[in-house]
């Protein structure tokens, strides 16, 4: 491969057999392409046999000088972190939990508006509902809802009626 030297302590096939007991397709391709390229194919046709072009196959003999077959495996990062921290989130549970008080709030459910009002005025980290839709949902809370009934409701005679329709 010219303008990059591969390591040369793994034979081409002994990649190979790596590839062939190897679960992600991703890094069959990749120990394939390496294997053509330490076979002296140029680095244009190692790449296409690893499906991709020669600056990418270059980036992975790189990796795979550091690390060894390992070294192509997928580092994918943490992602994102969470807007809330693991404290903010359980004060929320918490106060999804306990529900809001008619009395003083005046609601009798928490909407996600409202949830999002009070990450805004609790924590000063506002949310869009939709958002605030998959904090819930990541808490471990659906969004269905108790059915409601009217307080002056007579069960027994919701029973009856229900028994003789």
């Amino acid at each position: 491969m010219a303008g990059i030297v591969i390591r040369t302590d793994f034979e081409p096939c002994e990649l190979r057999a790596l590839a062939k007991s190897e679960k992600d397709a991703r890094v069959v391709r990749r120990l394939l392409a390496i294997a053509g390229a330490l076979e002296g194919l140029n680095r244009a046709d190692a790449a296409r046999v690893g499906g991709m072009d020669r600056q990418t196959l270059r980036d992975w003999v790189i990796r795979f000088n550091a690390d060894g077959p390992e070294g192509l495996q997928d580092q994918w990062n943490g992602g994102r972190p969470a807007r809330l921290n693991e404290v903010e989130q359980a004060e929320l549970a918490e106060i999804i939990l306990n529900g809001p008080d008619p009395e003083v709030d005046g609601i009798s459910a928490y909407t996600l508006e409202d949830l999002a009002a009070i990450s805004k005025e609790r924590w000063a980290k506002p949310f869009h509902p939709a958002s605030m839709s998959r904090v819930v949902r990541r808490l471990g809370f659906s969004r269905q809802k108790a059915r409601p009934s009217h307080p002056k409701g007579d069960e027994n005679a919701a029973k009856a009626f229900k028994k003789g329709a």
